[in-house]
């Protein structure tokens, strides 16, 4: 018996591929069929190696060929293994007019220096002669204030349009503003996720920025509903992830870095921050000791394919000048204004290539049902 290609496709079209949702031949698993007689060649394409979803491939495509055109056909299934290739972050959306780059600042866990290498970053741009201000999106720990020395000050309210706006709180050429500048010191923010959200949405939208280069968002730790508010909210440029060398610290940055390269976030990673990488004690400043392990952020980076943005020592000044708000990056011919300057070079760097190579990204639309899907903002 001469078997038909067509009947054997057709055939083909009533098998499901395991995690697919499409049939064998919509697909594209089936990328050849040959027959020769009452003999027939299927040549499929997998993106899983498991050896189980390759045999039931195999087995299914038997039993269909068998079934549903000749029982007595002589069936050869080739199977090539091919993994999807790695989508790259999408065009989506339109940039916010007046910010050209805004970068979230993120960590897997607390206490690793996240707001302190935001802080850091953000006066090193402007010593660089960038525009530059911060959203302290920290909604329960907000720390730009203290860090900035503008603990007392409160946003001026400005017209703009027609319209009522926050001026952000100035120092050292960064903008600011913090959930910080609106409760006391002593008051502690118990808020539900919809309530943190309007709040960070006032003081991204009812707010004069004015022109900026780059706005910092330093995000609070984990990988939460606020994370997923800020997106919503806002096409990001990059994220910029900060760990610290040990092992508890990297488990999480991984997660963070995992969280913006989900499908359905697609944030482009512009690099890792090792903070804390080693100590050096002001009178042996040449002697290294790496506390917390050596170079874990460095390989955890190279282990993801994203870029190193550089290393931070754990020296006193650099906490003592984020309790008296005088940002490390201030200081002149320091080995931290060098460690600084090295990281924002690095995130200046990828972000133009970012910039060149990719399109904007856009808000993402948060769904209940769905999770987090893509959509094109209207």
């Amino acid at each position: 018996m001469k078997l038909d290609r067509k009947e054997i496709l057709k055939a083909l079209e009533t098998i499901t591929v395991a995690g697919e949702g499409s049939n064998m031949v919509e697909s594209g698993a089936v990328q050849n069929v040959m027959t020769f007689g009452d003999e027939v060649v299927v040549d499929l394409v997998l993106s899983t190696p498991a050896l189980h979803i390759k045999k039931r491939a195999e087995v299914d495509v038997m039993k269909a060929i068998h079934e549903k055109v000749y029982e007595k056909a002589k069936i050869k299934v080739n199977i090539k293994i091919q993994a999807p290739e790695k989508k790259q972050p999408e065009i989506k959306g339109k940039a916010i007019p007046g910010i050209k780059n805004i970068i979230a600042v993120a960590s897997g866990k607390g206490g690793v220096g996240k707001s302190t290498v935001t802080a850091n970053l953000a006066v090193t741009l402007s010593k660089m002669g960038f525009k530059v201000g911060i959203l302290d999106a920290d909604i329960y720990g907000p720390s730009a204030p203290i860090m900035f020395d503008v603990e007392a000050e409160r946003p001026l309210s400005v017209t703009v349009n027609g319209k009522s706006k926050m001026k952000p709180v100035e120092n050292y050429g960064v903008k600011i503003l913090s959930i910080g500048f609106f409760t006391k010191p002593n008051q502690a923010v118990v808020w539900r996720g919809p309530m943190a959200a309007k709040a960070l949405n006032q003081m991204i939208f009812d707010a004069d920025w004015g022109e900026l280069d780059f706005m910092l968002i330093d995000l609070p730790p984990g990988t939460g509903d606020i994370h997923l508010s800020i997106m919503q909210s806002l096409p990001i440029t990059g994220s910029v992830i900060v760990s610290t060398p040990q092992n508890v610290a990297l488990a999480d940055a991984k997660k963070g870095v995992a969280m913006f390269q989900q499908e359905s976030i697609n944030v482009p990673v512009l690099g890792i921050v090792e903070n804390m990488a080693y100590f050096t004690p002001e009178e042996l400043p040449e002697n290294k000791y790496y506390i917390f392990g050596q170079e874990g952020a460095k390989n955890l980076a190279a282990d993801l394919k994203v870029p190193f943005l550089g290393e931070i020592p754990l020296v006193q000044s650099l906490r003592e000048s984020g309790d008296i708000g005088r940002p490390a990056a201030l200081q002149t011919a320091t080995p931290l204004e060098a460690a600084f300057e090295e990281i924002t070079r690095n995130m200046v760097q990828e972000t133009v290539n970012r910039n060149k190579d990719l399109p904007p990204t856009e808000a993402i639309k948060i769904t209940t049902m769905a999770g987090c899907s893509a959509v094109k903002k209207k």
